[in-house]
């Protein structure tokens, strides 16, 4: 079983897709009650929205990076003309 924080949800993303996976394979397998289904659909639901919160966390602060790179490290447009092989006269 995975480590829970105090709200019954697993404490990182990889440990909440890794339930999310054990879900839909109890779930696929057809193999527990009515109402076991619809608890462990619950759950999966509430872990679906945990990992898409930590994913859209990421995108944003992977944007943000990006950006301040953008700002640090501008490419110049090189124009090629300007090199010359050695010993080669223009």
């Amino acid at each position: 079983m995975t480590a829970k924080s105090p709200s019954g949800t697993p404490k990182t993303f990889e440990e909440s897709l890794k339930r999310l996976q054990e879900i839909v394979e109890i779930l696929e397998r057809g193999e527990v009650s009515l109402e076991k289904s619809l608890d462990l659909y619950e759950e999966g639901v509430r872990l679906s929205n945990f990992c898409l919160e930590k994913l859209t966390k990421a995108e944003l602060r992977i944007k943000e990076l990006s950006q301040t790179l953008d700002k640090t490290f501008r490419l110049r447009d090189v124009d090629f003309g300007e090199f010359t092989h050695s010993g080669e006269e223009e």
